[in-house]
C-alpha cells in the first residue's frame, strides 16, 4: 500500500489501554466518540488507521490482494461490519497491534467495531471479563452494574440516578476482574430531554452522527468527577415498560447470570466469537479456555452481588429516591427490597 497519508490523529483513553487513532481526514467524526485523551508519554496499547478513499486513492486490486482473509475482513468488503452496522465496503489489514482499514465513512468501524473488538481482546489477555453495561457508584464507592435490552431504560436509569448523587462510572462498556468493575470512558448519548435543555441551547453538545440525539463528555453533564473503577456490590437488569406491572425486586444470581450472559457478555451481544477464533489463531484450546474463563467470571460476579430487577420509571421522583436508597443499602442489613 505503500505510505499511508495521515491529517489528524488522536490517542484516547480507554482507561486501562489507550489507542491512537490516526486519518486522512482533518476532521473525523470517529473522534466524537471518546470523551477522554490519553496522559502525555502513554504509549498506545492498538493504534487503528482511517484512510478515507474519496481522498485518497489507491488500488482496488491491491487492496484486495493484501487485505487480511479473516470472515470479518470479508464481511468489510460487503459492507457489513458488526451487528446491525453496516456502511460503504471496506478494507481491513491487521498487523499486530495495528488495524489498516481503508474505505468511506469509516467513523462507522472506529466504536462499532475496533472499540468492542479490541476491548474484548484486552479482556481474554488480561484475565478481564468484557461486559456491555453502565454503571454508578454511591458514596462508599460500591458500584451498581447496569444491563439490559436495548431500549429497557439502562440509560435514563444511569442519568437520574447520576443527577441525584450517584457517580458516573461508565455508560456502555466495562472491564470486570475479581469483582471490580473498570470504567471504559466514552461519550455519553443523551435524549433532548428537560434537564439538557440548556447545554442544548447553547450548543453545547455535540449532535449524534446518525440520529436527533446528542453526545457529550460525562464531565459536562453531570456533578462530580467520574469514577475510573468500583467494586460492584449490586447488579440491576433494566427492562422498563410501562405496560407492565412497576416493580423493583430481588432475583436470584442465577437468573441474572442467564440474563448478562445474553445481553452483557461482549462475546455473545456483539457476535465477536469468530473475531476471538482469529485473535487465538486458530487455537481451539486458547479459545475455549477464555471461554471458560470468562464463564466462570460472570458465575462468581453475580454470585458475589445482590441482583435485582428493574421496571420502574426514574423520572418519578418518589420512586427514584426509594430504588436508590434500596441500592444504598444493599449489603448492609435491611429491609425487604423496595417494591413499586
Amino acid at each position: 500500500m505503500g505510505r499511508l497519508p495521515v491529517r489528524s490523529e488522536r490517542h484516547v483513553d480507554l482507561n486501562l489501554l489507550s489507542v491512537r487513532i490516526t486519518s486522512n481526514l482533518e476532521e473525523f467524526d470517529g473522534y466524537a466518540y471518546f470523551s477522554r485523551d490519553a496522559p502525555a508519554g502513554r504509549e498506545p496499547d492498538h493504534e487503528i488507521v482511517c484512510v478515507d478513499l474519496e481522498r485518497d486513492h489507491f488500488d482496488p486490486a491491491d487492496l484486495d490482494r493484501l487485505r487480511d482473509r479473516t470472515l470479518r475482513a470479508t464481511r468489510f468488503r460487503s459492507g457489513y461490519y458488526l451487528n446491525h452496522i453496516f456502511g460503504e465496503p471496506a478494507y481491513l489489514f491487521t498487523d499486530g497491534r495495528r488495524s489498516v482499514v481503508l474505505g468511506r465513512r469509516l467513523e462507522r468501524t472506529i466504536w462499532p467495531y475496533f472499540v468492542k473488538r479490541l476491548l474484548t481482546e484486552f479482556a481474554v489477555d488480561h484475565g478481564y471479563l468484557h461486559l456491555k453495561a453502565a454503571g454508578f457508584t454511591l458514596d462508599d464507592g460500591s458500584a451498581t452494574l447496569l444491563a439490559g435490552p436495548n431500549g429497557g431504560g439502562k440509560t435514563v436509569f444511569l442519568t437520574q440516578a447520576c443527577l441525584n448523587g450517584a457517580r458516573f462510572l461508565t455508560n456502555t462498556h466495562m472491564l470486570v476482574r475479581d469483582g471490580e468493575a473498570h470504567a471504559v470512558p466514552s461519550a455519553v448519548r443523551v435524549r433532548p430531554s428537560p434537564q439538557f435543555a440548556e447545554l442544548i441551547a447553547r450548543r453545547a453538545l455535540t449532535p449524534h452522527l446518525e440520529s436527533g440525539d446528542f453526545v457529550a463528555a460525562p464531565e459536562l453533564l453531570f456533578p462530580g468527577a467520574p469514577r475510573d473503577r468500583g467494586r460492584v456490590r449490586t447488579v440491576v437488569v433494566t427492562d422498563y415498560s410501562p405496560d407492565r406491572p412497576r416493580a423493583f425486586e430481588r432475583i436470584s444470581a442465577e437468573q441474572a447470570g442467564l440474563f448478562l450472559g445474553l445481553f452483557s457478555d461482549g462475546v455473545v451481544n456483539y457476535g465477536l466469537k469468530d473475531d476471538l477464533l482469529a485473535h487465538h489463531r486458530g487455537d481451539l484450546d486458547a479459545f475455549t479456555a477464555s471461554l471458560a474463563a470468562m464463564r466462570r467470571q460472570l458465575a462468581d460476579l453475580v454470585g458475589s452481588a445482590r441482583c435485582y430487577r428493574a421496571n420502574v420509571d426514574m423520572l418519578d421522583a418518589s420512586v427514584r429516591a426509594e430504588v436508590l436508597a434500596e441500592l444504598s443499602s444493599a449489603g448492609r442489613p435491611a429491609a425487604a427490597p423496595a417494591r413499586r
